[in-house]
């Protein structure tokens, strides 16, 4: 019996320096069943020129015009033949093994998804060990949504998930309006299509950080607009499921990470989510910060220590 088809999706904007790593992650895997589509996304610089040095019949590339990664993973999603659905950004990596193990549990377990072990590294994926957190063991959806937010935090990025596509089908499209937390969105709406998260140790996953210039790090108008879309969809979303005082704690402890964010730099955003924070629970969090920031925080308040720690350049 053929083993199923795994699609692993990449959208694709001016990674020169990484999708080659990346897709050569893809290529050592060990599931013998793997299409990999990656949409270039009107590159200008030469990731094209890297992706075309693969030459390998399981690797389909497509250009089109600068949409935005959602648009990108939405036309992979599109002409991908795949059971299930690997996303990957093109600057993030996949362990040998890790679809193999996620698919050993997803194959009896069509309605659930697949969940892995995750570390962020800057440099080298070797440069750090994993950090056990207490989603990872098999837990119903909404559970995992409240335990993974209850730092007001938690981390939903692509390369953690391997999903069926019937529920990549009944999530929806990835939503092409938002640009920062498009990952957080959707897998949010993925996961309350799911019966289970199944957690597969072993399976590992490589978050990049430190990428001068990618969406997540921007400090800009746009991209705090996008996260409190964000935030209040995924809160649609669960609380319509859930409304406890557990899910209403994690997102209210959200809205306040956002708003340290971009305090001072757009102070109407950051009030604005102050009240979403009110609304929501009378939980209280502090900004973080070294010992001097600390102490100025508990002599004249976060908002003033924030100015100072942005004036000086201390972020």
């Amino acid at each position: 019996m053929i083993p199923p088809l795994v699609s692993v999706l990449i959208p694709c904007f001016n990674a020169e320096r990484y999708i080659g790593e990346t897709l050569e992650s893809v290529f050592r895997q060990t599931w013998p069943e793997i299409e990999i589509i990656v949409v270039n996304d009107g590159s200008t610089d030469n990731s094209a020129f890297e992706v075309r040095q693969f030459f390998d019949s399981r690797l389909r590339f497509v250009d089109r015009p600068h949409s935005g990664a959602a648009a990108s993973r939405n036309e992979a999603f599109r002409i991908s033949r795949g059971a299930f659905i690997q996303y990957l950004d093109a600057d993030d990596l996949i362990s040998p093994r890790k679809i193999e193990l996620q698919m050993q549990r997803l194959a009896t377990n069509a309605k659930c998804l697949a969940s892995s072990e995750w570390r962020r590294f800057y440099t080298s994926h070797y440069e750090t060990g994993f950090s056990e957190e207490k989603v990872w063991v098999d837990l119903p959806p909404v559970d995992w949504l409240a335990i993974s937010r209850s730092d007001g935090l938690g981390m939903m990025f692509p390369a953690l998930w391997l999903i069926p596509r019937s529920i990549a089908v009944a999530a929806g499209p990835w939503n092409e309006d938002i640009s920062v937390g498009d990952d957080t969105e959707f897998f949010t709406r993925a996961l309350l299509c799911c019966e289970r998260v199944l957690f597969c140790a072993g399976a590992h996953c490589f978050y990049r950080s430190g990428i001068a210039g990618s969406l997540s790090g921007r400090r800009s108008t746009e991209a705090w607009k996008s996260q409190f879309e964000v935030t209040q969809l995924c809160q649609q979303y669960v609380l319509a499921r859930e409304d406890s005082d557990r899910i209403r704690r994690g997102f209210a402890q959200s809205w306040q990470h956002l708003a340290h964010v971009c305090y001072p730099y757009d102070r109407r955003m950051a009030f604005r989510a102050l009240d979403q924070a009110r609304a929501l629970h009378p939980v209280k969090i502090e900004p973080d910060g070294g010992p001097l920031f600390r102490n100025i925080s508990r002599l004249v308040g976060w908002r003033i220590a924030r100015i100072l720690q942005v004036a000086t350049g201390r972020l």
